[in-house]
């Protein structure tokens, strides 16, 4: 049925306005606690063994990437849909509108998007004070949430530790886990603090803007194993863009700064379509390579997210049995509706 509801109606509306519309009816299901736990039943199956994450138990392995929830919006909708962990944003220490319209894609002959959004979210102070209110609930409790964050636009790129750390000391608090984004094709600039000179500066500014509103981790817990209630994850987004030797460097910094894993992968440049990044199918053999070549430099510590591509059971299988601790989707799941995160944590 959903099949039928996206060709017929939701591939005639803008991208952007299909968007706001089906997130819209998402968030007032998931406000309603009876609506939200009898779309719970329908469409996510029983049986789906838990996961441990960040000392969190999570009901499944595919989560939400982020992009779909920027602000902070509609956790208990989402969760609702069988997601088992949501990462929101990207967000960033200053509001800001984003790149103009027209800025999203619809790929349909690859069942893919193509974007360049620019970042587009209300800031960190006030998505910080949305998250505030989401963890007075039960159900916002009970969600596993990761905070994506990024560079604002108008910061210049030496001040780039500064502004993201502006934004972790703001948000850590109701995070479950941090992730530093430097691989957004969108922002100009930004994929070239993925650089480890850059990169190792920002990533310790954002540990100690981190660590000075959050409880720290005891000193033998090794990475990626993470008692609840303790120090926030650190994590840092990668471009499948990089060369082999780029993806080593950072995996090696990742190991000598003891984060708690890293999220590969962003969306992709290598494309004819024009401006933004592609996301879909058409990035999942680049992601699968870039996650085992993580794992084998990294080691079984660190957790690795794996996103990029997955939109059936098999692209999920890829990823994992690539080293891939936990999933993520955004693209599959627009194509494929809201029975689509409970069936794929089903059958993984």
């Amino acid at each position: 049925m959903y099949r039928v509801l996206f060709e017929r109606v939701f591939v005639r509306l803008d991208p952007e306005l299909a968007h706001r519309v089906s997130f819209a009816l998402i968030r007032l299901a998931g406000a309603v606690p009876p609506l939200r736990a009898l779309i719970h039943r329908m469409f996510v199956p029983r049986r789906i063994p838990p996961v441990s994450m960040f000392g969190r138990t999570a009901p499944g392995r595919l989560g939400l990437a982020a992009g779909f929830a920027k602000n902070g919006e509609g956790i208990a909708g989402l969760a609702m849909l069988g997601f088992a962990h949501i990462e929101i944003g990207t967000v960033t220490a200053l509001a800001q509108p984003g790149n103009p319209q027209p800025r999203l894609w619809r790929v349909l002959d690859q069942r893919g998007l193509r974007n360049r959004m620019g970042f587009n979210n209300q800031g960190a102070a006030r998505v910080a004070r949305r998250l505030a209110s989401v963890r007075r609930t039960k159900a916002g409790r009970a969600a596993t949430v990761g905070v994506n964050i990024g560079k604002s636009k108008v910061t210049p790129l030496e001040r780039a530790p500064y502004d993201y750390a502006t934004s972790a000391r703001l948000l850590a608090p109701y995070a479950d886990y941090l992730v530093v984004n430097v691989s957004s094709p969108n922002t100009p600039g930004l994929r070239d603090l993925q650089a480890t000179d850059h990169l190792r500066e920002i990533l310790l500014a954002v540990r100690h803007a981190a660590d000075a509103v959050t409880p720290h981790r005891p000193a033998e817990v090794p990475p990626g194993v993470l008692p609840g209630q303790q120090r926030v994850p650190l994590l840092v987004k990668i471009a499948p863009d990089l060369t082999d030797e780029e993806i080593d460097a950072i995996a090696d910094l990742a190991v000598e700064l003891q984060l708690d894993g890293v999220v590969a992968v962003n969306t992709t440049v290598a494309h004819p379509l024009g401006e933004g990044g592609l996301s879909g199918p058409a990035l999942r053999g680049r992601g699968v390579e870039v996650v085992g070549r993580l794992r084998q430099r990294m080691g079984d510590g660190p957790v690795i997210i794996g996103v990029g591509g997955i939109s059936d059971v098999d692209a999920a299988r890829a990823y994992l049995s690539a080293g891939a601790t936990v999933i993520q989707a955004y693209t599959g799941f627009i194509y494929e509706g809201p029975a689509w995160p409970g069936r794929i944590n089903a059958a993984i």
